[in-house]
């Protein structure tokens, strides 16, 4: 009786062509963009707080209809009223865009996927600026809209006396409180530790430095330089000077860019759990 054994495998020689192998493209930064924007919208947070950015908007107009006196009836009005509370709430959104990533444990998922972090956390930064740009543009319709009704009811004539310049400048302010909140979430990495990291950014350190500004000569002077809020709270309502600009870059670089870079560091080499 014999054994009969199936034939060997061919093996390369050394001579020989290469074995065919598939070429593994990395996923594309538009997609990586994309994902992060679907995530920013796929939970109940999520949603709602992307929701409250157009449900902030038409309540501040209707506030400013029913309650502000005939004169105030403006599109700088409605621009005001809407972008005061969506100063809150978007940085929020930025702040959940990191933080989801510790506190629902996706993390690992995600740095699995895309190995290279750095991808990962730029495609977080350009959802979130698309997101402080596009509820900059639903705030201005909304606002748009309110002014007409709020001219029709009280029979004046619209007034459009927000500018191009002024726009931009209020869409940067925005983008920078964004960025304020996406810097914190990177530093934290903690929803929790980033939100009332933000609140104390925004409402404790100004009272701080305004009444330390308002007795101490010596600070008055040193203040838009060292108080954020306080140089891009001018985006808002002042014609930015060459000296205003000056101070806005030295307070974010201070307040946001160094941080920012501290943050991403410790995530590119940090461990996830």
């Amino acid at each position: 009786m014999t054994t009969t054994f199936p034939p060997a495998a061919p093996t390369r020689t050394s001579d020989g062509p290469p074995p065919a192998t598939r070429a593994v493209r990395p996923i594309p930064t538009t997609r990586l963009v994309g994902v992060e924007l679907r995530k920013m919208f796929d939970t109940r947070a999520g949603f709602w707080l992307m929701a409250s950015v157009g449900i902030v908007s038409v309540l501040a107009s209707a506030a400013v209809i029913i309650w502000a006196p005939d004169t105030a009836i403006t599109q700088e009005t409605f621009s005001t009223a809407i972008g005061m509370p969506l100063s809150v709430v978007l940085p929020i959104i930025a702040i959940l865009s990191v933080t989801g990533e510790y506190s629902q444990r996706t993390g690992l998922t995600t740095y699995t996927l895309v190995p290279w972090r750095g991808r990962v956390m730029t495609a977080k930064v350009v959802a979130t600026l698309l997101v402080g740009v596009a509820a900059m543009f639903v705030a201005l319709v909304v606002g748009a809209l309110g002014n007409v009704v709020g001219t029709a009811v009280t029979g004046l004539d619209a007034t459009w006396d927000i500018t191009l310049a002024q726009f931009g400048n209020i869409v940067l302010a925005n983008v920078l409180g964004m960025l304020m909140g996406l810097m914190l979430g990177v530093l934290f990495r903690s929803s929790a530790g980033a939100i009332v990291g933000y609140f104390v950014y925004s409402f404790v350190l100004p009272v701080a430095f305004g009444t330390l500004a308002a007795f101490q000569e010596w600070f008055r002077d040193l203040q838009p330089w060292v108080d954020v809020n306080f140089a891009v709270t001018r985006l808002f309502d002042q014609t930015m000077t060459a000296e205003y600009w000056q101070q806005l870059g030295v307070s974010t670089l201070v307040w946001l860019w160094i941080p920012l870079a501290v943050g991403l560091r410790v995530i590119l080499r940090a461990e996830v759990k």
